[in-house]
């Protein structure tokens, strides 16, 4: 991981930490300081690392900060892991975070959990301050199912002898879930930025396994209507065809209501969207320039 961040810093990224709302906070930096800037904000349990292809590309536009959530990367692991893990204090942290740096005016990209934390912001305590919203495969609401299905995912931690062999456990974790297809070179790359080495030596996923106590301890966190209905901000809704976290249902009824936002379709893409390929950068570049 060390490894990682000092390659990534020769590429413009920077590493850094704050205190926010009594936490210690990672987030990673891209682009000047002077620029317009962009949050990016990822998934339940993945970390900042997870926007490096989009914020390298984007950094010549943008000042980027991608935060790691409490209990992922390398931010503070809370002390009662069932009540904090929540989008109360997820809300508390990045809006701290967001005065710490200055950032009056924000454009926010969120990746799955990400795009729900920015509906709460966006039609709440920061409505108007974030003027352009694109949420990465996720609604107003998940369907129950769902939810009981993705809350026993992480029952056991895994734990793997080598970095590659990680890898290997990404690839077919995340080609059933998003139906995606990465190089040998990508998948190692991403065993790297989402993985860590534990006390016995062994590598293991880069986050509190408890993290997915959100979904079992906190549901109604992601019945958010109310918070979508009231956005104002500019917002495009990137959809996966085979998603099991956003219905096509669920999608019709946001572009009838709310912001009602522009809706791309990756028709044979999962759960979610990486954000990675040129053409899913361009869609996200031009939006955010609008």
């Amino acid at each position: 991981m060390t490894e990682d961040l000092e390659m990534a810093s020769m590429s413009g990224m920077t590493s850094n930490f704050a205190t926010c709302a009594g936490y210690e906070i990672h987030y990673t930096q891209w682009g000047s300081e002077t620029a317009e800037p962009v949050v990016m904000w990822h998934g339940l349990t993945h970390n900042g690392r997870f926007f490096d292809p989009l914020a390298r590309a984007l950094s010549d536009r943008y000042r980027i900060i991608c935060p790691d959530t409490i209990g992922r990367g390398l931010s503070q692991w809370p002390e009662n892991p069932e009540s904090e893990y929540c989008f109360e204090v997820y809300s508390a942290i990045a809006q701290d975070l967001m005065d710490r740096l200055g950032l009056d005016t924000i454009r926010w990209v969120g990746s799955s959990m990400g795009g729900s934390l920015g509906m709460i912001l966006a039609g709440g305590a920061m409505k108007d301050r974030i003027s352009h919203l694109v949420l990465d495969d996720i609604g107003p609401e998940i369907p129950a199912a769902t939810i009981q299905a993705v809350s026993k995912t992480r029952e056991e931690t895994p734990f793997f002898p080598t970095v590659q062999e990680l890898a290997d456990y990404f690839r077919v974790i995340y080609s059933q879930l998003s139906n995606i297809e990465f190089s040998d070179a990508e998948w190692l790359s991403i065993a790297r930025r989402f993985g860590r080495r534990a006390d016995d030596g062994r590598f293991t996923i880069h986050n509190d396994p408890r993290v997915i106590t959100q979904m079992t301890d906190h549901p109604e966190d992601f019945d958010l209507w109310a918070y979508y209905d009231a956005i104002t901000a500019k917002t495009f809704l990137l959809r996966g065809g085979r998603s099991i976290i956003l219905a096509a249902e669920t999608a019709a009824e946001m572009e009838r209501r709310g912001p009602r936002p522009r809706i791309h379709l990756f028709e044979d893409i999962g759960h979610a969207p990486w954000l990675t390929t040129p053409g899913e950068i361009d869609l996200i570049a031009d939006f955010l320039a609008t």
